[in-house]
Formats: C-alpha cells, structure tokens, sequence
C-alpha cells in the first residue's frame, strides 16, 4: 500500500529525525507506528542508525510493528524482527540479521541481560506506550535505564502522557534525558513542583504546586511534539452512556452488609486509621466491591460464588437492540466465562492474537470479550465495529482511552458507541466518577468508605 502522509505526520516524521532524543505525545489514531518506522527507514539510508529497538506492550509487539512494516511499500525493504516467545526463540531472533528488534516491555529485564552478555547494543531505542516506564522502582524501568546510554538515539511514544496526573511524568522523561530536563532524581522532581503528604515515609497524596505544570512543560517542550486527534482528524463523534442496573433490594441490601463488613475490616487491619490503610489492601477492598457488582465473587478458598445476573441480563438487552459487532470488556476471568455461557449462542470469542484481530476487523465475530490490558494499546480494530461495553469500567484511566480508541479511530466510518454497565448505589458508580474526574487516589476512595460507617452506624 501506497503511503501519503498527512501534514501532521510528516512534521512528526521530521520531528523523530531531527531530535536524537524525543517525545511523541501523539493522540491514539494519529499513526505513531507507520511515522516512527518511516523515520527509521530514512535514517537507516541515511547511515545515522543500524540496529533499532522497539518495546511495546506484549500484544503490539508480536504483531502491530511487523504488520505496520509489510503493509506500506516503502518499508518493504525494513527487516523486523520479533523477539518474543521462550528465551531460546527470542535468543534466536537476536542473532538474525536485521535492522528492526521488536520486544515486549516485560522482556526489557531479560533483554538488558542479554545484551550484556552478546556485548552488543542498539544504536536507536523506540519506547512504545512511554507510560510502561513511569514507574521508577520497577524491573522494567531499571533495566532500561542500563539499556539507554548506549543509544544514541530515544524515542518515547504515547497518546496519554499523565492518565493520572503530572507525577507519572518524571519517569518517562528521564527515560528520553536521563535526568537532564525534570532532575536526575524523583524526590527532587516532587519536592520541587508538589506537594506531598507522607504517612511513615509514603507518599499518599500529591498535588501539583501553582504553576508547575506550565513550568513542567515549558522544561521539556525543546524535546517533546503534542498533537491532539481532535485538531488533525475529523473523527465520528464517540457517544459515551452509562447504563444504570438496578439491582433487586434483596442483592442491594447484601452489597451494603458486604461493603460495610469489608470496610470494617480494612480499617479494624489499620488500627482504625484511613493513612495507615496500605494500598494492597485498598485495592483488595475495591476490587471485591467491584466483583459483588457485577454478579459473582472469588471466595477466599479461590472458587466462585455467583451472587446475581443483573448485568448479564443488561447485556443481553443491549445484544438484542443491535445485531452489529460487539466488543465488550472485562475485569475478572469469571467475568469472561459468564458472559460466553451466557451467550454461547452468539458464538462469543475471547480476544487472544492476531487470528482473533483479523477475524473481528473482517466481520465474522459477533461478540468479541476482551481484557482491556490485553488490546488496549496499538490495535488497529476500528474496521470490525461501532460498539463497545464495559460490563466494569475498572479504574485505570489509561487503559480506558485506549481501549475506547481501537474503535474510535482514523479509519472508523461510524459513530462509535461506549456503553458502562453501572450497578446502581456500588463501586461502579465511584468507578466511572473516578475516570470523569481524571482520577481517585484509593487513598481517598478509602476516606469515602470510611465515612460510610456512621451510614451503617
């Protein structure tokens, strides 16, 4: 296929060749992969690059940078490999002859190992999805910063820089600088442009100080190129709509027993204090809250006790308005097994690879179950549908845009539809105030809970 790039796309292009180190805040739709290998393909005739690297999310890189690469004629000549599958596989593609590495980003730790040990590196490093690398503790981020300083080129890619605010950002940047713009130090960074509640040493609350986002900004606008889909791309409105499910008093009235047991207990494990809540045991809280929403809960002996179908039946009521292509995501694995015996009729397939993507983008997969970790980044989907439900929305703000935007993207022909199943008077209904707002601390979802004791007295 022919490649023409839009305006937009030739000043990224441009972008990538003319800055060794840069950010591509490019929105999802935009075209980060055909720009990012098109501007490695000239640097490569050019001579100023031999050996890239790619990581990206695990599903993205087993197929959407190959695919991005035989699809467009003027990459035909750009040998990609991908490194992925067991450690001899990977080894093995390692050792090929190429110009383009491709590897999941839970493979960095393995692949810095490596490297090491075949004494070689890479000459341009692509950081697809930045924001894999914003946690400044993990493995991952650890082992890319060893990987970096060889490179005499980075790049970092992603369409939602700050999913929760301007703290995730000193990671990424220091992934592109190594410390030059926003400090070579987290605590520094936050001392600096925040303001930081501590309990026993961790952070529990971090507000950005006046000013510091214009500051932040103006720090790393010399390496960074933000553009917005909405100002390049004339997309087909995206509708989103809460579905309420009512829940019968019976089941209403055990969610309120279950969650004021469980926010007993939390804060009865914290000595009754909300700061010493941990963020392990928020999490667990939610999580179970989230469950009892949506019809079934993992007991603590590992199996599954349903409680109601509520949310089955909305779904199936949204099945029968329309018979078009339905993706549908899920939070938990019993979730998923609901839903296809439910609809086993329907003949549902659950998302797994490349054969599942070509599938559904030719029309032949009715309901499509996917995990919103699993498909959220990279995928072009928007050829096999309009429609999406979340049977739970979960909290990650991140995986929520993104998953909406393998729909709602360059290539859709027709307004797409986000539908959110929410349980009426639960979690689901903080859950969704929660993405509205940008983001909830569970810090402060357990500040809201613990109010909720006088309730139940």
């Amino acid at each position: 296929m022919k490649f023409k790039a839009h305006g937009y796309q030739s000043r990224a292009i441009g972008w990538v060749e003319t800055h060794p180190r840069c950010l591509l805040f490019l929105d999802m739709g935009l075209g980060k992969s055909v720009v990012t290998l098109t501007a490695v393909m000239r640097l490569i005739l050019h001579g100023e690059v031999e050996r890239v690297l790619v990581v990206a999310p695990k599903k993205v890189a087993e197929s959407t940078w190959s695919t991005e690469a035989e699809k467009w004629d003027h990459l035909s000549g750009l040998r990609v490999r991908v490194v992925a599958g067991t450690p001899k596989r990977r080894r093995e593609e390692l050792e090929k002859e190429g110009d383009v590495w491709v590897t999941g980003r839970d493979s960095v730790v393995w692949l810095e190992e490596e490297m090491r040990r075949m004494k070689r590196g890479f000459d341009m490093v692509v950081i697809d999805e930045l924001t894999s690398f914003k946690n400044h503790r993990s493995l991952r981020f650890k082992a890319m910063r060893r990987l970096l300083p060889s490179a005499q080129r980075v790049v970092g890619l992603t369409g939602t820089p700050t999913p929760n605010g301007l703290g995730d950002l000193w990671g990424q940047v220091y992934c592109i600088d190594g410390g030059e713009r926003l400090g070579r130090f987290v605590t520094h960074y936050r001392k600096r442009w925040f303001n930081c509640v501590e309990h026993n040493n961790i952070i529990i609350r971090m507000t950005p100080k006046a000013g510091a986002e214009e500051e932040i900004m103006e720090l790393i606008s010399d390496i960074a190129l933000t553009m917005r889909a909405e100002d390049w791309l004339r997309l087909p409105a995206m509708l989103e709509e809460d579905v309420p499910v009512a829940l019968p008093e019976s089941v209403a009235r055990g969610y309120r027993k279950f969650e004021r047991d469980k926010v007993a207990e939390v804060l009865r494990e914290a000595g009754g204090d909300v700061r010493a809540v941990t963020a392990a045991s928020a999490a667990a809280l939610t999580g179970k809250l989230a469950q009892y929403a949506n019809g079934a809960i993992y007991t603590d002996d590992g199996s599954v006790a349903k409680i109601h179908d509520e949310k089955l039946q909305a779904l199936g009521e949204i099945l029968e308005a329309d018979e078009s292509p339905l993706l549908c995501f899920y939070q938990y694995t019993h979730d998923l097994d609901r839903i296809m015996s439910r609809f086993a009729a329907l003949n549902p397939r659950h998302y797994q690879g490349a054969l599942d993507l070509e599938d559904w983008n030719a029309g032949k997969i009715r309901l499509l179950l996917a995990h919103p970790a699993s498909t959220a980044f990279g995928l072009n989907m928007q050829a096999g549908g309009h429609r999406i439900v979340w049977f739970s929305t979960g909290w990650n703000l991140e995986l929520y845009q993104q998953a909406n935007a393998r729909l709602h993207r360059q290539g859709q022909q027709r307004p797409v539809t986000v539908q959110r199943l929410i349980a009426r008077g639960t979690v689901d209904e903080r859950m969704a105030e929660a993405l509205s707002n940008k983001g909830i601390s569970q810090t402060e979802l357990l500040i809201r809970l613990k109010s909720k004791m006088e309730e139940y007295g």
